[in-house]
């Protein structure tokens, strides 16, 4: 069984999705923390009520990457718990190539487009202005680039003639929902081969 740690900002969908998986047995993983950069995130609450250590850090002055000092409470934190893998679920700071050292190629992060189309912020939006005929999510290694690692899982979303940006947005989450778990299990289980950018699946079902 593998250890977590999940750094969260929001709402925690994703956050309860991998709870929900692991319950099920779906996932065979432990969720070791919690950390979010915001202390009215539902996601605190969310871990809290299922029994997760759940904590708050203050990310420090700056608006895009943790302080320097509060990341290192972060890294803290998470070896603490004993966290094997970082899994980043809506967390809106990038982080520093310190952190990323730390946890070398076990760092992944969900994002709710296909890339390497659509990275940043508000990827549904983009993709649905852009007019694009299918949409999707990705679940990728993160490194110093935003939204840039290499790919794990990637999912597609067909966009209905008749789709909304919030009926898009929608269904790409309950894709997210299912893959993030998907891509933590392999991980878990030693099928992720990383060869340059490409990320071969071993021995996949």
């Amino acid at each position: 069984m593998i250890v977590i740690g999940v750094l969260v900002s929001g709402n925690g969908s994703n956050l309860q999705a991998i709870i929900d998986n692991i319950k099920s047995g779906n996932l065979n993983a432990k969720i070791g923390c919690v950390i979010s950069d915001n202390q009215n995130a539902l996601a605190l609450k969310k871990a809290k009520e299922s029994g997760v250590p759940a904590y708050y850090i203050c990310p420090g002055s700056g608006k895009t990457y943790l302080d320097t000092e509060r990341e290192l409470e972060y890294l803290e934190c998470l070896r603490k718990h004993k966290v094997k893998l970082v899994c980043l679920a809506g967390f809106m700071r990038i982080l520093h190539s310190e952190f990323l050292q730390a946890f070398k190629d076990r760092i992944i992060n969900i994002h709710p487009a296909l890339l390497p189309s659509f990275q940043g912020l508000h990827a549904q939006r983009q993709a649905f202005d852009y007019g694009v005929k299918i949409a999707g999510a990705t679940v990728h290694f993160v490194d110093e680039g935003v939204d840039a690692g290499p790919i794990i899982i990637q999912r597609a979303v067909t966009v209905k003639d008749n789709d909304t940006e919030e009926e898009l947005s929608k269904r790409i989450l309950k894709v997210e929902h299912q893959i993030y778990s998907e891509a933590i299990q392999l991980f878990a289980e030693k099928k992720l081969k990383k060869i340059g950018r490409k990320i071969e699946i071993i021995n996949p079902d």
